[in-house]
């Protein structure tokens, strides 16, 4: 029997509800992620009202991920059991409680709990990592691209979300802007997630796009199934996180990934200090930090269809490349500070280095996928987490130490290059094959 509601009606039409389910991931994900980054708006009227020290004020931020880290193996366990629809109105609520407790806060402390431990805290429950555990159900054809568009939500959500905020902010104050998220939060993120959100198309009968044995194609006759394994003994494994943890190629992607984003957020947190450094202006260094994830934007649409097409290990490599050039461009300018060499980095950054953000959910998934993956991937997102919190403390502490920053790039460089290597023996293409790659296996077949 179909289930009820709007999902039930929309059942007859499987392959686009699949894409309900991204365009649903797509608006959470555009407020969710940037709730938490909108601490960086309400950071200054804070200083201003309460006269609490930076450092103070600034730890609520740091706190906030360090409960995320501890909570993330916990939100991946809960993916397994509940489901995303629980999940992500847990955390839409978590979040909403935080940032109307900040409104009434007087002491340091509170500041803590309510925009740490709850907003960034919770925002882990509607971030990247939930939806990288459902996603790829829905999608073995176009698994990279749809993880791709719905991951772009978070670039498009700040260009719009962003500049409401600070007029809001400008002409009500921070409180009023703290009202305008918690509504966002429960009367956009909350009912389009427990109405239309779901784990996998088998929670509606269905298969995922690409997978659908019972179609076939009228011209040809031939099956719309896609036979993308590799080794049939590997997909066949109950994977839990006990046998996971048991193999190399969960280490090598829990250790590519945290030297990845080590590299990522080294360079988002330095990068608008080193380019005022160099001799520009304040604005214009604001200015690259805000094109960069616009030009994400269709770097992760883009670069995850093609990702879908040439495999896992060629798309995180397009990815590494781009931060490779992107440190490379940031070393030239302290010899030659030319706008040149700002317009790579910001080009490599955004165009290449962003399009590493659809894998980080494809390629575990074609590792790992099965009944326990929330689990699994959970643990892999901590390692994920602490190379995003390490990343930016080693680069400054060298900084402090050396008063360059040029060791450090060199470090963050050279961790994106052993990223990829991981990623590669790792080798994800021995198990399944992305979409584009067994089509062509399939037509060598037919030929032969």
């Amino acid at each position: 029997m179909p289930p009820g509601g709007i999902a039930g009606r929309l059942q007859r039409l499987p392959v686009f509800y699949g894409w309900v389910v991204v365009a649903v991931a797509f608006v959470t994900m555009s407020i969710g992620v940037n709730v938490r980054t909108a601490f960086s708006l309400l950071y200054p009227p804070l200083l201003t009202e309460f006269g609490w020290e930076r450092g103070v004020t600034a730890a609520a931020f740091s706190l906030g991920f360090l409960a995320a880290t501890m909570i993330t193996p916990v939100v991946g366990l809960m993916m397994d059991r509940v489901g995303p629809r629980l999940v992500i109105a847990a955390g839409a609520l978590m979040c909403s409680t935080g940032l109307i407790s900040a409104t009434v806060m007087t002491e340091p402390w509170h500041l803590y709990l309510s925009m740490g431990v709850l907003v960034v805290g919770g925002s882990t429950a509607m971030a990247y990592l939930v939806h990288s555990v459902f996603l790829p159900n829905w999608f073995a054809a176009q698994r990279a691209l749809a993880i791709g568009i719905a991951f772009s939500g978070v670039g498009i959500g700040s260009i719009v979300l962003f500049p409401l905020l600070q007029m809001v902010i400008d002409s009500y104050g921070w409180r009023a802007a703290c009202w305008l998220l918690v509504a966002m939060l429960i009367f956009i993120v909350l009912p389009l997630n427990l109405a239309l959100q779901r784990q996998k198309p088998a929670d509606i009968g269905e298969h995922p796009d690409g997978v659908d044995p019972n179609k076939r194609d009228e011209r040809t006759g031939r099956s719309h199934l896609i036979d993308n394994v590799v080794d049939k003994e590997w997909v066949a494994i109950n994977w839990t996180l006990a046998r996971a943890m048991r193999t190399r190629e969960f280490w090598l992607v829990f250790v590519g990934f945290t030297a990845s984003l080590f590299a990522w957020y080294t360079i988002l947190v330095h990068q608008t200090q080193y380019i005022i450094d160099q001799g520009y202006s304040v604005s214009t260094a604001a200015l690259a930090l805000g094109v960069v994830p616009l030009l994400g934007v269709g770097a992760q649409i883009g670069f995850g269809y093609l990702s879908d097409q040439i495999g896992r290990e060629w798309g995180h490599t397009i990815g590494c490349l781009g931060f490779v050039i992107c440190y490379g461009a940031l070393l030239r300018m302290q010899a030659d500070p030319h706008v040149g060499w700002l317009m790579v980095m910001i080009a490599a950054q955004g165009l290449l280095g962003y399009s590493m953000t659809p894998n980080f959910g494809a390629i575990p998934a074609e590792l790992f996928q099965g009944p326990h993956f929330g689990a699994i991937y959970g643990v892999i997102n901590v390692g994920s987490t602490l190379g995003a919190a390490l990343g930016p403390w080693l680069i400054g502490w060298l900084h402090d130490l050396q008063g360059n920053y040029q060791s450090g790039f060199w470090i963050a460089g050279s961790a994106t290059v052993f990223s990829c290597v991981c990623i590669w023996l790792a080798a994800p293409r021995k198990v399944r094959l992305v979409a584009g790659q067994a089509r062509r296996r399939q037509r060598q077949l037919a030929v032969a």
